[in-house]
């Protein structure tokens, strides 16, 4: 291996990852060929609370503020790499790791087009059920005679990246916290067995504009608990809930703006990724030289290495060969306070106070917190 990973948080694939989730939530309500890896309890319904932005360090950092979540049993899990959104909640709904479902960042290649697509706004000429095209984890459970239902904001109802992620599942739209809870509590009394993720984002805004642990975060994070709670509440006998997130999050204060810096731009086809961690496709033939480039404006800000190194280190799982290329030829990962920002092309991103998709425990580990209803 060509780079050293010393403080990396390398993701528990198998063996305590966000992506072992969905699988063994199957397998306690009794779904064949579901993978208990976690050793969940069985269950007649499941309510998954998924917090956007809820890291495992942050909620133990800032207990005072979500009494509730911080008086659960739990444990940590490692989100996947990237630890960004849509990895995540592709993890989490195929429960497969990166390389397995092939949204492997939120920005990436598009290989038979020699474009890239920003997976959360989607792109009308790519395919969702194709470009991710692995069966998810709600429509096994659909097939099983489960009742599935996915209850998150009425914006992102038919999107790209939510066929691509959730397809299965009844899509039950809550623009307010009142309806969320509602459509939670609803969509788990129906059929002889349930299976309810309920998806919140407003944490994970609220960082990225004020900052993790900002007056603004803490307050967001006391709603989130109550929120958490309130839930709880509402759960018929025999429901289990687990509550987890996507990712963590830090502040990085430093910036090397790969729009001004002139090494970081030679031989460089598109830049991909995010400002924690950025996928690089260099010109065919530059590889090489972009890696070398990279390596040196970077230092050891960063961890930068190869597409091959980065799968061989296990960041992605198991990846499908065709879903390779989709990687950057140079994979860069921000630690410490840098973030590798780019101001004409991602001008949102640069103006962002929390920032998250590290290797850094901040970013990575992430709580499932459990609560039964007996």
């Amino acid at each position: 291996m060509g780079f050293d990973l010393d403080g990396a948080e390398v993701p528990r694939y198998g063996a305590g990852a966000l992506a072992d989730l969905t699988p063994s939530v199957l397998a306690a309500l009794g779904v064949p060929d579901g993978r208990n890896v976690l050793d969940l309890p069985q269950a007649r319904r499941v309510c998954v609370l998924l917090i956007d932005g809820l890291g495992w360090e942050q909620l133990h950092e800032h207990a005072e503020y979500a009494p509730f979540l911080s008086s659960l049993p739990g444990r940590k899990l490692t989100a996947g790499f990237p630890a960004t959104t849509v990895t995540s909640l592709a993890s989490l709904g195929t429960g497969l790791p990166p390389g397995g479902h092939g949204l492997v960042h939120i920005r990436v290649a598009v290989p038979e087009t020699g474009k890239l697509i920003n997976c959360l706004k989607w792109d009308d000429s790519v395919d969702p059920a194709s470009f991710q095209a692995a069966p998810t984890a709600y429509e096994q459970a659909a097939a099983a005679g489960v009742h599935v239902a996915y209850v998150a904001s009425g914006a992102y109802r038919g999107s790209g990246f939510t066929t691509a992620t959730a397809r299965g599942a009844e899509y039950a739209p809550a623009d307010s916290l009142g309806q969320l809870i509602a459509q939670a509590e609803q969509e788990l009394r129906k059929g002889d067995r349930s299976f309810v993720t309920v998806y919140h984002p407003d944490l994970d805004a609220t960082g990225h504009r004020h900052g993790v642990g900002s007056p603004a975060w803490r307050y967001q994070l006391a709603f989130v608990d109550q929120l958490a709670e309130r839930v709880a509440g509402i759960l018929p006998p025999g429901t289990a809930l687990y509550i987890t997130a996507d990712h963590g999050m830090t502040n990085p204060s430093d910036r090397v703006d790969a729009d001004e810096v002139k090494a970081l731009q030679e031989g460089v086809a598109h830049l991909g990724g995010d400002a924690r961690s950025r996928y690089v496709y260099a010109v065919p033939g530059a590889e090489a030289d972009v890696l070398a480039a990279w390596r040196e404006t970077l230092g050891d800000r960063a961890w930068v290495c190869t597409r091959d190194e980065a799968v061989a280190a296990g960041w992605f799982g198991t990846v499908s060969p065709e879903l390779l290329p989709r990687i950057g030829d140079v994979v860069a990962v921000a630690h410490g306070d840098l973030a590798i920002v780019a101001s004409e092309r991602e001008p949102l991103v640069t103006q962002m106070v929390g920032m998250h998709g590290s290797l850094v425990s901040a970013e990575m580990l992430i709580p499932l917190l459990t609560d039964h209803r007996a």
